[in-house]
């Protein structure tokens, strides 16, 4: 790994990092020379094949570590745990997130709560962990959300989903505010339609896709990789005075009415 890249040797965390939007973001600080421990549930092979390619790959230590970030103390264990692995933690991106499609009139209880707990209240506990170990570190740090657009406006049977990422925002923006005296910064990307694997179905179904279009300037559905520069961004020793901000990757879809 070149030495002179400028995120080399720092280490970084990334929830929900074993497919996705999240795997694209390990494999973005991984090549910039970050060891990365990646976050999965109850996604043991998949994740640990994606360590070991992406450990070749980038030259750098890669390690998967099972949580479910949901849980209180599981989330919180985690977090330790990707600091003993890493030897400290300098950057922290909370992206692990669900979306069960339902309509407002038929939400569970049950359904709401896991939500919550994996959109919202995870970012809570990975977020203050991770702080507390920047903390002690003394060296400042990184923390990144991976949020929606949904933050901003909600969708048909997507209340719940929109409700939680708003919140998530709101958090950040706190954190930031309370984190800065010690050198954290805490920052957001909001995706819009990104064509991942776990999505496919819905992102090669012509109507609904053709919908978002509509109100999508750029003319197409993001990728995975369309997030990597903001992720840089946002995690560079340069962007040190940019904090509780949120960076949108949508195609121009926000900007429209």
């Amino acid at each position: 790994m070149d030495a002179t890249l400028p995120l080399h040797g720092k280490r970084a965390l990334v929830t929900g990092g074993s497919r996705g939007i999240g795997l694209a973001f390990a494999r973005t600080l991984a090549a910039a020379g970050c060891d990365v421990v990646i976050n999965h549930f109850a996604d043991e092979a998949r994740a640990g094949a994606e360590a070991r390619a992406l450990a070749r790959e980038s030259g750098t230590k890669i390690h998967p570590l099972a949580a479910d970030v949901g849980d209180p103390a599981a989330a919180r264990a985690m977090v330790r745990a990707a600091g003993e692995l890493l030897g400290g933690l300098d950057i922290l991106v909370s992206n692990a997130g669900i979306c069960a499609f339902a309509p407002f009139l038929e939400l569970t209880d049950t359904s709401w709560r896991r939500h919550a707990a994996v959109n919202l209240d995870a970012g809570f506990y990975v977020g203050q962990e991770a702080a507390r170990l920047m903390v002690a570190q003394g060296r400042g740090g990184r923390i990144v959300f991976t949020t929606s657009v949904g933050a901003f406006r909600s969708n048909a049977t997507q209340t719940h989903y929109c409700a939680t990422k708003g919140g998530l925002a709101l958090l950040a923006q706190g954190m930031a505010i309370e984190l800065a005296p010690h050198a954290i910064t805490v920052n957001c990307i909001a995706p819009g339609w990104i064509h991942t694997d776990i999505n496919d179905a819905a992102s090669r179904d012509t109507a609904a896709v053709g919908a978002w279009l509509k109100n999508c300037p750029r003319g197409r559905l993001g990728r995975p990789e369309d997030l990597a520069s903001a992720l840089r961004f946002f995690c560079a020793a340069s962007s040190d005075y940019v904090t509780g901000a949120t960076v949108t990757v949508d195609g121009g879809w926000n900007a429209q009415l």
